[in-house]
């Protein structure tokens, strides 16, 4: 992953090391089937984005059309899990 020479990529894994992915660029949102396994950023709405630049996955809301903040899926996931628990 990276330039093929050596010189431009050797310098943004530097940059990656010190300060980490800005996670700027991001895939398509993915939505997860309802009787499919999820990941772990999926959890939260069923839907999830990658970075292009790390790999790292991110939970995606439709609703709002933006990606989700670790902690705020964790929030929204144990919402769900309260309503479920109502429901039962």
């Amino acid at each position: 992953m990276g330039d093929p020479s050596g010189g431009g990529g050797m310098l943004a894994g530097f940059f990656d090391v010190l300060f980490g992915c800005t996670h700027k660029r991001y895939s398509f949102p993915i939505t997860c089937k309802p009787a499919a396994r999820r990941t772990k950023a999926a959890i939260a709405t069923g839907t999830y984005v990658v970075c292009l630049d790390c790999g790292k996955e991110f939970a995606y809301d439709w609703n709002q059309m933006k990606v989700l903040s670790e902690s705020s899926a964790r929030v929204s996931d144990a919402a769900e899990s309260a309503v479920g628990l109502k429901a039962a």
